[in-house]
């Protein structure tokens, strides 16, 4: 087949898929905050989070972020963000992974008060998207009441977004969200020995 044949079938293929795409486009016409569930044991949810903020930032909008695990972290998402002031609302209360704290209570008061910003946040009305940084493991080691999560998220503003992330996402937070995302482990350099790094993990 000729390069002038080659490039008409291409183009053939592509004005099909584009009629088929533009009619699929048509019939999309909602428009609403979503929850968006970040989880799975791969690297990457919290990344992808962040990287939510800054394209809400991008639009001029504000921002409200709330880490549960990574308070006692300095990260570099977090000298970041600190950076647009008043668009971007962070505030950290997490206690470290539940390991190393090895108290159940202090680990539920951390999440309480991460979980009264959180709230603060999804109550503002200036405030489009609101990351709740490693929710899911605040949930799941049962430092947070999971129904008063879900009927939060069925109450918040209608146009707001609202993120949570952090493995082992619970069953009723999966079917609360309109968007879940599993983060798939191929490979990490941690099981080579290799421990977490500035710019990469934090």
């Amino acid at each position: 087949m000729s390069g002038g044949e080659d490039a008409e079938r291409h183009k053939f293929k592509m004005e099909k898929k584009k009629a088929a795409r533009d009619k699929i486009m048509a019939a999309k016409t909602d428009q609403r905050g979503l929850v968006i569930v970040h989880t799975g044991k791969g690297k990457g949810k919290s990344t992808a989070a962040w990287g939510m903020a800054m394209r809400t930032l991008g639009h001029g909008w504000r921002v409200g972020i709330v880490q549960f695990v990574k308070g006692k972290w300095d990260t570099g998402e977090r000298g970041v963000f600190e950076k647009f002031g008043d668009q971007c609302v962070i505030e950290a209360h997490g206690e470290g992974f539940s390991w190393e704290s090895q108290d159940l209570e202090r680990d539920k008061a951390a999440a309480a008060r991460a979980w009264d910003a959180a709230c603060k946040m999804m109550a503002d009305e200036t405030i489009s998207l609101v990351i709740m940084d490693e929710i899911n493991i605040a949930l799941r080691y049962g430092q947070l009441d999971s129904e008063m999560v879900v009927e939060a998220l069925k109450n918040k503003r209608e146009d707001q977004h609202v993120v949570l992330t952090g493995r082992n996402a619970l069953d009723e937070i999966i079917d609360a969200a309109d968007l879940v995302t599993e983060m798939t482990q191929i490979k990490h350099p941690f099981r080579s020995g290799i421990k977490a790094q500035a710019g990469i993990e934090f």
